[in-house]
């Protein structure tokens, strides 16, 4: 990738026309597009894709494009005016209407294939055409690349339009799953997750689509009536969308020989991943296995930090295939995920899911995808014997860096110097059969009590009412654990600063897209304001409608307790 100086903004953008300067296509620029793509995009019906990093795509509009939010956060951070959000140019743009932006910037985005992976093992019969070349960006479009404050970042629409990857879908996302993920997005940056993040959201004010969601107090686990719902397009930024199901579409067409490139192909890709996310840490003037190696060494201690905060925060992505895992190391791909409430080693918020995605299940599924990243590497270093020896080695090394990890994460929850195997070992057995609120019990932990009755504040069946005989028994345990936890504690005053006070409840964001469906966007914007100063002792107001635990109406709720695929 060619070096380009950092353009900073010393003003607040307030136009396309002030934003353009700063468009670098480094993708397009760098790496091959498809040869059978259209280069006007075109490109809207499913079809193979054989070769080439990218294929150009024209997103397709919403019609009468409505605003409905923004990240004031990134805004800022990206430099620009809050006020470009509703601007004419803006909104036409980051509602699929590339038709009238000003040059440099490119009246085409672009849409890129990978490859699957599900735990570990390599798919291809789902691939409409049983060859694995179906696969990609179905209803996401990249339509800016750009340097802004100093920081190289990609502009992503989801849910503007097909693809030839769609394999037959309408291309587009719904208001109901794009608030989810415009909250959880910025939600998790606020958490201290390293995540992709949340430009903007607009809605059409005419267009609906249909799709399966559940009847009201449905409590069956798959959708039971198709609805007609608003189509809308969020925008998501990150330093880049490279994927490893993307590393791993490259890797096995290099294995195969599929074409006279695909060696080649493989590599472009590999070193512009590190180009976009590492470049701060590995040195552009090594040759290619070494930098295979580093990188795999870097996106190992990543991945692993990462899946520990995931759970640290309660955290569950619900489908973490290869193709939802980012090369770069962050949270990518918000649809079938969900926050734990009641502590729930097997949570899994999505019905087609699985317990190999449930939550504390989390480090193994990261353990497949960094096999499967090690795997689509490897064809680099065939020639390399020491290189490859690091490669493997580095990879059997995972289960220990995410121990480390992990242990390192609770011990912080629980304001402890060091892991306490036993004292962990206890608390998650007493949280299991209590039954507590994941994020309400350690909060109040996190005040130091002196004994267990602030804590029954996260308790959704307190001992006494659980109507069991041992109850006295559990409460006896309860207090013992209690005075032995008191008794190592030594990094107190740092346990709000890793224990959230807030965290992204379904049940409150149920209301909110509901709501947005009628045209109302200010309980989004409210719950937005909550959910981004997650740490904070915010208004007694804002602790009594959403500090507290899960309604128990609501339990086994469809779309409330668990939901399909969103889309």
């Amino acid at each position: 990738m060619e070096n380009r100086s950092p353009r900073t903004t010393s003003f607040e953008v307030t136009s396309l026309e002030e934003l353009a300067p700063m468009a670098d296509y480094s993708l397009m620029d760098n790496l091959n597009c498809d040869p059978e793509a259209d280069p006007d995009g075109v490109d809207h019906m499913p079809r193979q894709v054989f070769t080439g990093h990218y294929v150009p795509v024209r997103p397709t509009p919403i019609e009468a494009p409505e605003y409905v939010a923004h990240s004031e956060d990134l805004f800022r951070e990206l430099g620009f005016a809050d006020s470009l959000a509703q601007s004419t140019d803006f909104v036409r743009m980051f509602s699929g209407d590339l038709a009238q932006v000003p040059e440099p910037m490119r009246k085409v985005g672009w849409a890129c294939g990978y490859a699957l992976s599900i735990y570990g093992t390599e798919y291809t019969q789902q691939c409409p055409f049983q060859t694995g070349n179906g696969y990609g960006d179905g209803r996401a479009i990249s339509v800016l690349e750009g340097v802004f404050n100093g920081r190289r970042r990609e502009m992503q629409l989801k849910g503007g339009g097909r693809t030839p990857y769609c394999r037959g879908a309408d291309g587009r996302a719904v208001l109901r799953s794009s608030v989810r993920e415009f909250l959880a997005q910025e939600h998790m940056h606020a958490l201290g997750v390293p995540t992709s993040r949340s430009l903007s959201l607009y809605v059409s004010k005419t267009e609906k689509v249909m799709r399966p969601w559940y009847s009201e107090g449905s409590r069956m686990r798959d959708p039971d009536q198709m609805i007609a719902e608003p189509v809308a397009i969020s925008t998501r930024v990150a330093p880049s969308f490279i994927r490893v199901g993307q590393l791993e579409l490259f890797s096995r067409r290099a294995r195969r020989q599929e074409h006279p490139k695909a060696m080649e192909e493989l590599e472009q890709l590999v070193l512009h991943l590190i180009d976009r996310e590492y470049a701060g840490v590995i040195d552009q003037s090594l040759d290619t296995p070494t930098k295979v190696v580093m990188l795999a060494r870097e996106f190992r201690g990543r991945l692993a930090s990462l899946v520990a905060n995931w759970i640290r925060v309660g955290y569950c992505q619900g489908n973490f295939n290869s193709d939802n895992c980012a090369a770069g190391g962050f949270t990518l791909d918000y649809g079938p995920f969900g926050f734990c409430e009641v502590f729930d080693p097997l949570y899994q918020p999505w019905t087609g899911g699985g317990q190999h995605f449930s939550f504390l299940n989390q480090p193994v599924a990261a353990e497949r995808n960094f096999r499967m990243f090690c795997l689509a590497l490897q064809p680099l270093l065939n020639a390399h014997q020491r290189e490859m020896a690091q490669l493997e080695e580095i990879h059997a090394g995972f289960p220990e860096v995410m121990k480390a990890e992990m242990e390192k994460m609770w011990a912080a929850k629980l304001g402890l110097d060091a892991f306490d195997a036993g004292l962990f070992r206890e608390l998650m057995a007493l949280m299991t059969q209590t039954p507590v609120d994941y994020t309400l019990f350690f909060r109040e932990l996190s005040s130091i009590p002196d004994d267990i009755e602030p804590l029954k504040k996260s308790f959704y069946r307190p001992p006494n009412e659980a109507g069991a005989a041992d109850s006295a028994a559990l409460f006896r345990r309860w207090a013992q654990w209690l005075t032995e936890w008191k008794s190592r504690i030594g990094r107190t005053r740092e346990m709000k600063v890793v224990n959230p006070k807030y965290t992204m409840r379904e049940w409150l964001v149920v209301p909110v897209y509901q709501q947005a469906a009628e045209g109302h966007y200010q309980p989004l914007k409210t719950l937005q304001g909550v959910l981004t100063q997650p740490y904070a002792e915010q208004s007694e107001r804002a602790e009594e409608q959403y500090y507290r635990l899960k309604p128990s109406e609501l339990f086994d709720l469809g779309g409330f307790s668990y939901y399909s695929c969103s889309s």
